[in-house]
């Protein structure tokens, strides 16, 4: 198996145009055409996690957090991310990074921390807008169940949890084909009315070339009418942070005692509790307080994150209790939704989980 076939599959699950703008999610090192020898899953790829790869016969390293973020003008080891880096090109170590493009995905690092606390009736907290797009095509009428199963198959007509969405109606085209066409219908050189529909179908933008590769090819005119255009929509099943509801209300200091033994984490920051039960819940992994005032516009009775600073709790402000579990703590079962991702398309294929700690803070 190449290396691009689990980039393939896991890009499928998270694509890259759903990274946020300062994100360098993708391929960090190494060559796609590689063949796998197996693949190491981390939260981060240090330089242990390097070390560990070497040991256990692993090429590839699969990581939630880029080890470059910004460009590196020098490469000699003065830092922690240019050992990396020479250790990972020394040995042929190809390292990925799914980061802000799996928080995003509905089905993502939330997912799975909502996962832990056993919360129902998710949503995305803030869909993120300008990642869908509308295409109308016009259409022989005999011609319109073809082409629009097409451009189902290729990913287009999903709105929530409903596929095949579209939308036609019935009109009338003209066309007159020039010196060397061969028109479906009609004879060239002069003007031809044909019966069309004009179809309507969604699609994110990531699958537009796939859309129209679709579109051109189950379409019967030699030249084919079409318009995108993108939407300021925001997407329902993408974007920053989930909330959703506990099975039961739970007592404040219950609920917090709840968070911390399933984030399994040494300290849990929270604001003072405001004598409510807790219902409503809403999260982030890693770094979220950008998402607080989202939480409580939302109605959320706390909101689970890492990384506030001190002025930042002062925004609870009584209308919420901000519980932070730690960057590490938040974002630490995206190891198991790595294996996830891969053994559920791979049922042969086992890659191995990370025996290697990377949290950098510990608790006295």
């Amino acid at each position: 198996m190449k290396i691009k076939e689990i980039i393939q599959v896991l890009e499928a699950y998270a694509p890259l145009p759903y990274q946020e703008s300062y994100d360098n999610a993708g391929l960090i090192f190494g060559d796609a055409s590689w063949e796998v020898t197996n693949v190491l899953l981390t939260l981060d790829a240090t330089e242990a996690v390097i070390d560990e790869a070497i040991a256990r016969g692993c090429n590839l390293v699969v990581a939630h957090h880029p080890i470059v973020f910004g460009g590196l003008k020098k490469i000699n080891g003065r830092t922690y991310v240019e050992r990396v880096a020479i250790k990972a090109i020394k040995h042929d170590i190809a390292v990925y990074a799914a980061h802000t493009n799996l928080d995003n995905v509905r089905n993502g690092v939330c997912a799975r921390m909502a996962e832990q606390l056993g919360l129902e009736q998710c949503r995305v907290l803030q869909p993120k807008a300008g990642l869908l797009k509308k295409l109308y095509t016009y259409v022989p009428t005999d011609k319109a169940a073809q082409v629009r199963d097409a451009l189902f198959a290729a990913g287009a007509g999903n709105i929530g949890n409903y596929s095949e969405c579209s939308f036609h109606v019935a009109g009338q085209g003209t066309f007159k084909g020039g010196a060397g066409t061969d028109p479906y219908v009609g004879i060239p050189g002069e003007r031809h009315f044909e019966d069309e529909i004009k179809l309507e179908v969604i699609f994110p933008v990531y699958l537009e070339s796939g859309i129209l590769k679709a579109l051109l090819a189950s379409h019967p005119y030699e030249e084919v009418a079409y318009e995108v255009v993108t939407l300021d929509n925001a997407y329902q099943d993408v974007g920053s942070g989930l909330i959703g509801e506990l099975p039961e209300a739970m007592e404040e200091q219950a609920f917090l005692q709840w968070v911390k033994q399933q984030f399994r984490t040494g300290c849990v920051r929270y604001t003072p509790l405001r004598g409510r039960p807790v219902k409503k819940v809403a999260l982030c992994g890693g770094a979220g307080s950008f998402l607080l005032k989202r939480a409580i516009a939302a109605g959320a009775d706390a909101y689970i994150s890492a990384d506030f600073k001190y002025h930042e709790f002062f925004d609870a402000d009584n209308q919420i209790v901000i519980a932070d579990v730690g960057h590490f703590e938040s974002e630490q079962f995206t190891v198991e939704l790595f294996y996830h991702i891969l053994t559920e398309k791979f049922r042969n294929f086992a890659p191995l989980k990370s025996t290697i700690k990377t949290n950098p803070v510990n608790y006295l």
